[in-house]
Formats: C-alpha cells, sequence, structure tokens
C-alpha cells in the first residue's frame, strides 16, 4: 500500500471537485446579470443583489479550496519522505478533524440554516427577504451537493491512513 499515492490522488480529486464551487458561482453571478438586465418585476429585480453575493461568496470558497489543495499536493511528496510516520500522524489528525467538521457543519448546520431560511418564507412576503431566502438556500443545496461527495473521499481516505497508521505501527 503505497500512502503517498492515495494522499496524492485524494488532493487531485479534490482539485477536480473544488471548481465546481467556481463554476455555480459564475451561474449565480450569470443569473444576478440577466435579473439586472432582464428583469421587469420587483421580485425579479430583488434577485439581483442576492445572487451576486452569493455567486462570489462561492466563487471565493472555490479559489480558496483549489489553491490550498494543490499546494498540498506539493508538500504531501517531501513531508512523506522526510518522516513518512509523522506524515501519516498529521495526514490521520487532520482526515478526523476534517471529519468532524462536516459532520457539525456540512450536515448539521447547514441544514438548520436552510430549515431557518424556509420557515422565514412563510412570514416573510418582501420580494428582497423572498429572493435572499430562496437564494441562501440554492447556495446552501450547492454547497451540501459539493461536500456531500467530498465527505465521501476524506471518510475513504481516512481509512486508507488508517491502515498505512496499522501498518506503520503508529
Amino acid at each position: 500500500m503505497d500512502i503517498l499515492k492515495t494522499a496524492t490522488e485524494w488532493a487531485k480529486a479534490e482539485l477536480f471537485s473544488t471548481p465546481f464551487f467556481v463554476y455555480f458561482g459564475i451561474g449565480f453571478i450569470i443569473a444576478s446579470i440577466s435579473f439586472w438586465q432582464l428583469g421587469k418585476t420587483e421580485i425579479a429585480r430583488a434577485y439581483i443583489i442576492p445572487a451576486l453575493v452569493a455567486g462570489s461568496l462561492l466563487i471565493v470558497i472555490g479559489l480558496g479550496l483549489f489553491f490550498t489543495n494543490k499546494s498540498r499536493v506539493k508538500q504531501f511528496e517531501i513531508a512523506y519522505h522526510n518522516d513518512a510516520a509523522a506524515f501519516v500522524t498529521s495526514e490521520l489528525e487532520r482526515a478526523d478533524s476534517t471529519l468532524k467538521e462536516y459532520n457539525t457543519i456540512v450536515f448539521k448546520a447547514i441544514p438548520i440554516i436552510i430549515a431557518i431560511c424556509a420557515l422565514i418564507l412563510l412570514f416573510v412576503n418582501t420580494p428582497l427577504w423572498r429572493a435572499s431566502m430562496i437564494t441562501t438556500i440554492a447556495m446552501l443545496t450547492v454547497i451540501l451537493l459539493i461536500d456531500g461527495s467530498a465527505h465521501a473521499r476524506v471518510e475513504a481516505y481516512n481509512t486508507q491512513l488508517e491502515l498505512a497508521a496499522k501498518v506503520l505501527k503508529l
């Protein structure tokens, strides 16, 4: 079992999936521009700013994750060759921490925020609030979709790290 290869493949898979944040962000920005140019009704005009904000946030998230993982791929080989046991230990700690964050933020906090936004939709009737809540729900749904697959990858990676730790007797 080559844990360096596994780690590199995991990071490259992350590099493939994180641009989807950017793609969806661009889609939100295009929607914002379309509402700005073509929106005739008050509710259509109300989507301009929320969609622009959501698109910008998704782009920032995507670019941040992309460049973080890109630098990580280069650091893996150096760290592994310096001290394989320390590499596996640090990656195992990071993967465990990431899994806990996913369970707290992605699978608990985001659904709660979506539910709150849906409840607000029931009680608020102004176009800007409605557009903001619907856009927030859409953006958080995109995050859930992308992070759901990322969670599965980091879980599989964590399993491989645990096997490597047993082999190295850590």
